[in-house]
């Protein structure tokens, strides 16, 4: 039975316990939450037992949008009654308890590193939301900690699990369409736009808390995105801005309840050079005044024999389909299996369920730390292309060589090199 230990109980902690429940309600009984841990109590006791605590919040995004910030508000009660949750308000304390086997975080970034370092020097398995840490190096420490004590350690990143992006992955490895070389991805404007507080969460526009802007918040899973589906990446170039210094949120009358100062980007231009010799642009921002701009389309990707526009296949032999159609007709079960371990479609289920199979075979799940730094190198690498005004490496930015702009971040934390 692994214990498990959730710190962190904000909005997304919803999406991942509908996953858990999922896990149970499908007979699979080889785990346990034991313990939840918030600063304020109050925000545990909201997911400890139906008809107790306080009532959940509200979502700050329409359910239909299917954003897991917006997935239904769920108790551990509903699907492990049984089982005796205590409530911590230091993470520390709850490593220590003897309660947990491994650690859930689900805390704000700038935690990441400290609870995830916590959690691993004392020999606990690890789930860290994504992105990784605040800065590469952090990111690092965490990878070398799990490896040198032989712990599981997955990185939750809930892009590689939709049925589009699995599909596009097959399609390109099966060489459908070809050598890949072109890829496009992005939009400007949104939900957030033109300067609305993100999800209602203030040090997303921070940089001691955030590390950088939509550039690590949006770029991490965009990064985790391409090298899924094209390759490795070997360096990039971009520019970044902050067009809004000011954020806000604002009542339903349009009255501002909330400001915060901005000193993170708001928005990326990148040029992405892949190993295998494909190219990539890359493109967001939270800020985009008037409407935003949906590419139409994408996301793209061109190989030698065709293209892929959105979830369209279009080969060069007048071949038109789509790639979950090739995926379905021609897949085998194995790869089938893999994907979609007994049938799960969920991203939140089926990275916990691999998550946790890892933890009983003494292994790594298919997201687990290298590749959360990667893609962590890969976002900041466009931070650091800017500031430096170059093409940059993602080794340059792996190794440490290039770190400009996160040297105050690592210092504000006490990360020596």
């Amino acid at each position: 039975m692994i214990r498990i230990g959730i710190v962190g109980c904000g909005r997304i902690l919803n999406a991942h316990l509908q996953g858990y429940r999922q896990l149970r309600e499908a007979g699979f009984d080889n785990f346990r939450i034991t313990a939840l841990c918030a600063r304020n109590p109050d925000d545990a006791r909201m997911f400890h037992t139906r008809g107790e605590g306080p009532p959940p919040r509200p979502p700050v995004l329409d359910p239909s949008t299917g954003d897991p910030l917006a997935a239904p508000h769920i108790y551990l009660s509903d699907f492990q009654p049984e089982t005796e949750v205590a409530i911590f308000t230091d993470y520390r304390e709850m490593i220590d308890s003897g309660l947990v086997d491994a650690v859930n975080d689900f805390t704000s970034l700038l935690m990441h590193h400290q609870v995830g370092l916590y959690a691993l020097e004392r020999d606990k398995h690890l789930l860290v939301q994504k992105p990784l840490t605040v800065t590469v190096r952090t990111g690092r420490m965490l990878v070398d900690a799990a490896k040198a004590r032989g712990l599981t350690f997955g990185v939750f990143e809930n892009v590689r699990q939709a049925e589009s992006i699995r599909a596009a992955h097959w399609v390109i490895r099966q060489g459908i369409i070809g050598e890949v070389q072109m890829a496009l991805l992005g939009s400007v404007g949104g939900v957030w736009s033109p300067d609305q507080i993100v999800a209602e969460t203030p040090w997303r526009h921070r940089k001691l808390e955030a590390g950088g802007g939509g550039s690590i918040d949006i770029g991490v899973h965009a990064m985790h995105w391409v090298r899924y589906v094209c390759g490795d990446i070997a360096a990039v170039h971009a520019t970044v801005r902050t067009f809004e210094p000011v954020r806000y949120t604002r009542d339903s009358a349009g009255a501002v309840v909330n400001r915060t100062e901005c000193n993170v980007d708001d928005t990326y231009f990148a040029t992405v050079h892949f190993q295998n010799g494909a190219i990539g642009q890359m493109l967001w921002s939270w800020a985009g005044h008037g409407e935003p701009l949906e590419i139409p389309d994408t996301p793209a990707f061109f190989g030698s024999k065709g293209c892929i526009k959105g979830n369209n296949v279009i080969l060069d032999d007048g071949t038109r389909t789509t790639t979950t159609a090739l995926f379905n007709e021609h897949a085998d079960e194995t790869t089938r299996a893999r994907f979609y371990p007994h049938g799960f479609t969920d991203p939140y289920t089926i990275q916990q369920y691999d998550w946790l199979q890892a933890i009983e075979r003494g292994g790594q799940p298919e997201t687990d730390g290298e590749v959360g730094l990667q893609d962590l190198a890969a976002a900041f690498a466009m931070i650091e292309s800017s500031h430096l005004g170059r093409t940059v490496t993602l080794e340059e930015v792996l190794t440490g060589a290039v770190a400009g702009y996160q040297q105050e971040i690592d210092q504000h934390y006490g990360i020596s090199s």
